[in-house]
């Protein structure tokens, strides 16, 4: 410090420093401490009052629904029939008139006639509630009428599993054995005593067993492996291409160039991708229910193990690798690992070919 003409020097030692330093610090953090616990404070005020709003909101919501019902219940019976409308033309315009006659052999019950007759008992014991019965005979019709139609469309693809050898039975077992399945219990109810209606009850179990048929209809191989008109070997007994005995041949081969492509014959998952022994480069993809496609002799692979593929997907391309006497793809259909006739499957596609007899060209097999 300079004053009159002489300087003068104070010193701060380094304790006094650090002190210093420390009690500043403090401060800033209890400082930004405070700030902090008002804006949470601010924001938990917010929070909670929004709340209350929101439950004011719907308070009132109820009141005045509640209040509808008392007040005029004609309007409550409209809005419910519009509701009801709106649900039926959503439903038509995705899966069609829902039908309402019975055909032999179906078992859906048919409420019409008892539901006119509560409509009329119903009208003449409780005054203005004849409109609520009619609504309530609605969603019974139609409950029935969908019940019947995923009954319809589980037979429809329970046919053509049977078509093609496969037992629906047999393929639901399967889907209940295989499938990892789990969660918390959730019951449901059509009632304030807990229960469900039988008829709702049978429409859920129509509907699980229409969606487990037709989702093992998807995976059944029906889409032609190869763009190819020629299938050079059949399934069955031939006389080996190599040494001329006996043999039995687990597939068809559909001749072709190499490097055209080879096609998923349908959804599933690649679950091998390698070289087998007699099979060259080689592709497996399953589709569940026991039923698995093999693809062989490839020259490349398009597909790796783990990855899904829809039918049509290209997987590889074909080629002459393995036990072959000239390009061509070896197309396997196994069930449980057990192979079958794969013209069966292959059916669906109008361009699989028939079978070219021994004698008719060149015969490339393996």
């Amino acid at each position: 410090m300079r004053s009159q003409g002489q300087v003068r020097f104070i010193k701060i030692s380094s304790r006094v420093q650090i002190i210093a330093a420390s009690v500043s610090a403090t401060v800033l953090a209890l400082w930004l401490a405070t700030m902090a616990a008002i804006a949470v404070a601010g924001f938990l005020s917010t929070r909670d009052r929004l709340a209350l709003l929101d439950r004011e909101a719907k308070v009132a919501s109820s009141e005045s629904r509640v209040n509808a019902y008392r007040s005029n219940l004609d309007t409550v019976v409209s809005d419910l029939e519009k509701r009801q409308d709106f649900i039926d033309q959503v439903t038509k315009a995705h899966l069609g008139d829902l039908p309402d006659d019975a055909q032999a052999g179906e078992t859906v019950s048919n409420s019409t006639n008892a539901a006119a007759e509560t409509i009329k008992k119903v009208s003449l014991a409780v005054p203005g509630a004849a409109a609520l019965a009619r609504i309530e005979a609605r969603q019974l019709a139609f409950v029935e009428g969908l019940t019947r139609l995923a009954d319809r469309r589980a037979a429809q693809a329970s046919a053509r599993l049977s078509k093609l050898g496969l037992n629906p039975n047999a393929v639901l077992a399967s889907i209940n054995r295989r499938e990892a399945q789990g969660g918390p219990l959730l019951r449901l109810a059509t009632s304030t005593d807990g229960t469900v209606d039988p008829r709702f009850q049978r429409l859920g179990l129509s509907l699980a067993r229409m969606e487990a048929l037709e989702r093992s209809v998807s995976g059944v191989p029906q889409v032609l492996p190869a763009s190819l008109k020629f299938i050079s070997s059949g399934f069955g007994y031939r006389a080996d291409p190599f040494t001329g005995d006996g043999a039995f041949h687990a597939g068809l081969d559909f001749r072709g160039p190499i490097g055209a492509p080879i096609y998923a014959a349908a959804k599933g998952v690649v679950s091998f991708a390698g070289v087998k022994a007699g099979y060259g480069n080689c592709i497996e993809i399953t589709h569940g229910n026991g039923l698995m496609t093999r693809y062989a002799h490839m020259s490349r692979f398009g597909a790796r193990v783990g990855q899904q593929v829809d039918g049509g997907s290209v997987i590889g391309a074909i080629g002459s690798t393995g036990r072959s006497t000239g390009p061509h793809l070896h197309f396997e259909v196994r069930i449980n690992d057990r192979p079958v006739n794969p013209r069966p499957f292959l059916e669906a596609s109008p361009h699989v070919q028939a079978e070219n007899r021994a004698g008719r060209g060149a015969q490339i097999a393996g």
